[in-house]
């Protein structure tokens, strides 16, 4: 395995790739990042479902989930919240700032694209009827506790995950072959999706299928009939109470938390 400097060190140039990637297969790369995270989101909340007792299904969720990242790292995508490393080869000055720039904002663009995709498909679609509408339920009850969150909440929530995403992507660097880069990317992964942690890029998915599951009555009624208040589903809290705190935490945590501190420890040169 590469040990913890030889990752760091690696990343430049993995970094440089990202960076230089042209506009066009950058998005595309990107949509396919978005859809990858949702489809793990869409197995975590199906097995959740199907699963009598709570915790338990949370727990075996947390065990699905990491499905998405382990498609995003060894399949090839461009994930925004992995991306959040790019701080490495910026603080090499291997890469300018507006080179980092670009690469995030397309990135997250295409996630965004990607996400809402597959939540079309699983609402428009009616996989959202699974378990006679209990995966509907769900939807919408998760969208509803995401729009629900306070700023500094999500803030929080963000800065832990993304922590924890990022390990999961420098362990994976840290592994030569496929099986481990599956282990080490999974603990981390599970461990951010059972501590109920935010991932801006699954957020996308999670809030979008909310979004799409209010335009059906059917919908609509089982989520009352069970309950939930789904009031604070709207695009406005989609964007403004959600994702614009859960992304900054998520910057925090991978491009300062993980980036900046690994970069100082394996790469900073010391003064003479």
């Amino acid at each position: 395995m590469n040990s913890p400097a030889e990752v760091a060190k690696n990343y430049i140039n993995i970094g440089k790739g990202k960076v230089n990637t042209p506009v066009s297969k950058m998005i595309l790369l990107a949509i396919m990042a978005g859809a990858f995270i949702a489809f793990g989101g869409v197995g975590s909340t199906t097995v959740a479902v199907s699963v009598g007792e709570a915790s338990l299904g949370k727990f075996l969720g947390a065990c699905v989930f990491p499905g998405g990242l382990t498609m995003v790292l060894l399949a090839g995508s461009e994930l925004f919240t992995g991306n959040c490393l790019l701080t490495i080869p910026l603080l090499e000055k291997e890469i300018k700032f507006s080179g980092m720039m670009k690469n995030w904002v397309v990135v997250y663009i295409g996630n965004l694209i990607g996400a809402l995709i597959v939540a079309a498909i699983v609402i428009f679609g009616h996989q959202a009827t699974l378990f006679s509408n209990g995966m509907a339920v769900s939807i919408l009850n998760t969208a509803a506790s995401k729009c629900s969150l306070s700023f500094g909440d999500a803030l929080l929530k963000g800065i832990a995950c993304n922590f924890l995403v990022c390990i999961a992507v420098w362990i994976s660097f840290a592994a030569k072959d496929v099986f481990g880069k599956i282990i080490g990317l999974f603990f981390p992964i599970m461990l951010f999706v059972l501590c109920g942690f935010e991932h801006s890029i699954a957020n996308m998915y999670f809030i979008g299928a909310g979004l799409f599951a209010k335009t059906n009555d059917a919908f609509i009624q089982v989520a009352a009939d069970a309950g939930v208040d789904i009031s604070s589903v709207t695009w406005g809290n989609y964007f403004g109470k959600n994702l614009l705190p859960v992304t900054i935490g998520n910057i925090i945590g991978g491009a300062v938390c993980v980036g900046c501190v690994y970069w100082f420890v394996y790469l900073r040169k010391k003064e003479k």
